[in-house]
């Protein structure tokens, strides 16, 4: 493969919900442009973006794959995501490195909640965006009912700019509205096709909504416009693509991957509107954090993102980068700012799926690959060490549901820590951490499937088996009363002797835990108050209830007596102790639960559904608010162990339309009947 100036190279990132078809349009533009001798098909187990173990056996995409197309001179880089919405962190990243996003959609199931997602995200981002409607040869196809829930749902910015010749299985090509052309296909071979005088006149209306467009991007355009002026096509270029940096427009193609039908339409809409990284107005996706700014020109110091890292079982850790300064070239010395080290390139690729394409240099506004760095991980900056810069990290989606973990085989935790690391360079949106309270390990991601594949690829990968678990909520105890109560240790047969007396006064505070003494007369010696208060605080490590620990109480030493001989720091520890659970079990003791604060936004339909929901789980409703895109946002407090699967049922109730954030605020009291059955359950375990 050749080296690509930058103005010559397009960056896409593929998104849409799953199923839509994403994969196997890929592969027809692979196949329309001549990479590929062979049309790859998602059944057939033959596509090249789709390559993994676990993409082969689930017949669907779970990784990003980098999938470059050469077309009339141009190297289109298509970053193809997959569309569960349990990957959407892949997607994020993707986005990152791309100057327009393809929206693909399917023309048998309309608009979907993958769909509704990428665009919210998108239009965020401030990202060109473009459609492309697959499927049109399916059952059931209406496109003039598709285009109106389009409109309804994106507004009148969508504009079509190819449109259907026939519907469902009389499909049997496309207008191109732009050239007001029609071409029938034949194995995606394309042959121009006289239009109806029906067909003509729809089109030159078309034509005009897209000259709309045109003439309002720039003054000169207008007054050519409305001056009758035809656009010359240079003018429709500088038109369009202008329309599509400001978000006024995004262009709708339609088509069939599995059939080949107006593919090369949308390649060449793709190298005549889109965006190049030259473009001064283009999307820069990632953002300047500190060092020598860069303006992105191949004439500066080098520097790259590194935004997916792949593991290939034979050739190792593949990092594969966006150049946004320089070039970089085989014997570039890399030097990796994030973690100021510097690194031995492996090799300089080119990566099409999961194949490497060795190549000279990569310069800038290009994506390339190399093997082997071992300290890079995804995210990090590769720059010139004499020109240092930092770009800002990926910003990937909180985790929405969490596995606890453990090793089927004991003695694996070590290595099922270092596989989690591992796999965490490949997809550093899904989280590990382990409870210092609980002593779990969990994973954090944004849906099961995500959560699955994990747990597969730790299986098939190397070689470790988990089993899930139940999770350990953090309980705490405390007190609702106040007990004084005496604890004394004494241990007289002979020899050295223990002895140790206190008199301990246990309250309700509000702070965590407080110790304070009124002891009067030296009945015990101020040098044996730490040992008092350590015996104390190792003790509430431990309730009385269910053995949580205790929290918000005070402890008041208060009296006591000691021997002058057989008393010692000890003695009083042990003293403490005994009055520490004395006095937990007279002062009302009480079991504490996490309350967590939920934010959930879902459209107006579901609303209903999702309070009543919300209220079976002991959820509190604490407002509402409108928010910009019409949905709501539902504010709620709730206990955290109902909460453990709460987006499984959300994505239930709400087709996959509901989000949601959750965070701890505070411990509260557990209803009596429920504290009742946890204790009972602690103390069987015990």
């Amino acid at each position: 493969m050749k080296v690509y100036d930058m103005e010559n190279v397009k960056n896409l990132a593929l998104v849409g919900h799953s199923g839509s078809g994403k994969t196997n349009l890929t592969e027809a533009m692979l196949y329309q442009s001549g990479a590929t001798k062979k049309l790859g098909s998602v059944t057939e187990k033959n596509t090249l973006s789709d390559f993994s173990k676990e993409e082969m056996e689930r017949g669907t995409s779970i990784g990003t794959s980098i999938i470059p197309i050469e077309w009339r001179n141009y190297k289109v880089n298509i970053i193809d995501t997959p569309g569960y919405l349990d990957f959407m962190g892949e997607a994020y990243g993707a986005l990152r490195a791309s100057e327009a996003a393809l929206m693909v959609i399917d023309a048998t199931s309309g608009i979907e909640v993958g769909t509704e997602r990428m665009w919210k995200y998108t239009e965020k981002i401030g990202l060109p965006r473009i459609i492309f409607v697959n499927k049109i040869d399916g059952e059931n196809v209406n496109f003039r009912k598709l285009m109106e829930e389009l409109e309804a749902a994106f507004g009148k910015k969508v504009i079509p700019f190819s449109v259907p010749i026939g519907e469902g299985e009389d499909f049997v090509g496309v207008t191109d509205v732009i050239y007001q052309k029609g071409f029938k296909y034949k194995d995606g071979a394309p042959e121009e096709t006289e239009l109806s005088h029906d067909q003509i006149k729809a089109t030159e209306r078309m034509y005009e909504e897209i000259a709309e467009v045109v003439a309002g991007s720039d003054e000169v355009l207008m007054e050519k416009y409305f001056a009758g002026e035809k656009f010359t096509r240079e003018d429709l270029l500088r038109g369009v693509t202008s329309a599509l940096l400001e978000g006024d427009a995004v262009p709708l193609l339609v088509g069939s991957g599995e059939k080949g039908i107006g593919i090369d339409i949308l390649l060449n809409t793709i190298v005549n509107y889109m965006p190049s990284p030259a473009d001064e107005r283009a999307h820069m996706g990632f953002r300047y954090e500190e060092g020598e700014e860069r303006e992105g020109t191949v004439k500066e110091p080098y520097s790259a993102v590194v935004f997916k890292t792949v593991t290939d079982p034979f050739v190792g850790k593949i990092s594969i980068f966006k150049v946004i300064s320089g070039k970089i070239t085989k014997d570039t010395a890399l030097y990796n700012s994030t973690k100021d080290q510097s690194e031995k390139m492996g090799g300089l690729y080119v990566v099409r799926g999961k194949n490497q394409i060795e190549i000279s240099e990569i310069q800038a506004g290009d994506i390339g690959a190399t093997t082997k760095l071992s300290v890079t991980e995804t995210g990090d900056t590769l720059c010139d060490k004499a020109h240092p810069v930092k770009y800002k990290k990926i910003k990937y989606p909180s985790a929405v549901l969490y596995y606890a973990i453990e090793p089927k085989t004991k003695g694996d935790e070590e290595k099922l820590s270092a596989s989690l690391r591992r796999l965490r360079e490949e997809d550093p949106s899904f989280t590990v951490e382990r409870n210092p309270e609980t002593k779990q390990l969990t994973i954090g991601g944004q849906g099961q499937v995500q959560l699955d594949v994990i747990l597969e690829k730790l299986k098939n990968m190397f070689g470790v088996e988990v089993n899930i678990v139940p999770f350990i909520i953090p309980y705490r105890e405390t007190i609702k009363g106040t007990a004084s109560v005496q604890g004394k240790h004494k241990k007289q047969s002979g020899g050295a002797g223990q002895y140790g007396d206190v008199w301990i006064r246990f309250e309700p505070s509000e702070e965590d835990f407080v110790f304070d003494e009124e002891v009067f007369g030296g009945s015990v010696p101020r040098n044996y108050f730490p040992a008092v208060e350590k015996g104390i605080i190792e003790s509430k490590e431990k309730g009385v209830l269910a053995g949580y620990p205790v929290t918000n109480f005070k402890a008041v030493l208060y009296d006591g007596s000691y021997h002058d001989v057989d008393s010692n720091e000890m003695s009083f520890k042990l003293a403490a102790s005994l009055a520490f659970r004395k006095g937990m079990e007279e002062a009302k003791p009480a079991l504490l639960e996490p309350i967590m604060k939920v934010e959930v936004s879902i459209p107006d339909a579901y609303l209903g559904d999702v309070m009543g929901d919300m209220n079976k789980r002991r959820g509190r409703i604490l407002g509402m608010d409108q928010q910009a895109d019409g949905s709501q946002l539902l504010i709620a407090e709730a206990p955290q162990a109902e909460m453990f699967e709460y987006s499984i049922d959300l994505r239930a109730m709400t087709q996959g339309r509901g989000t949601f954030s959750m965070e701890f605020v505070r411990y509260e009291e557990v209803p009596a009947n429920i504290a009742e059955k946890i204790v009972a359950e602690a103390n069987q375990k015990e």
